[in-house]
């Protein structure tokens, strides 16, 4: 029998995580190097300039949108991915709450 529950790989594999985050530096660069006026006639000073702003542009978004799309794949559960959900996530659970789930909201405790 083989085992349906998907793992953190199968989420996002590392090639796709890197592929994501070279898109957005690629994107970031570009945009860069546009409003700079990088493909108009400038001053030849100007354009190694704007080149070199675009690559630490390219540079600093590749690092955060990798940073920051494997942390937010740390706080997905695998196990729960194909899990149906029958109740509104945001609201507590009412085996926690007790039977009154407006006293769980309200937090006033019932004596």
């Amino acid at each position: 029998m083989t085992d349906d529950k998907p793992t953190r790989r199968d989420l996002m594999k590392p090639v796709q995580l890197l592929g994501l985050a070279f898109g957005a530096a690629l994107f970031a660069g570009i945009v860069t190097l546009v409003s700079m006026g990088f493909f108009q006639q400038r001053s030849p000073e100007q354009a190694p300039a704007a080149l070199q702003l675009a690559l630490i542009v390219a540079g600093i978004t590749f690092i955060v949108v990798l940073v920051m799309v494997a942390l937010m794949l740390l706080a997905v559960d695998p196990a729960q991915i194909k899990k149906q959900i029958d109740r509104p996530v945001l609201l507590p659970d009412e085996k926690a709450a007790g039977a009154d789930p407006d006293a769980a909201a309200s937090g006033d405790p019932k004596d």
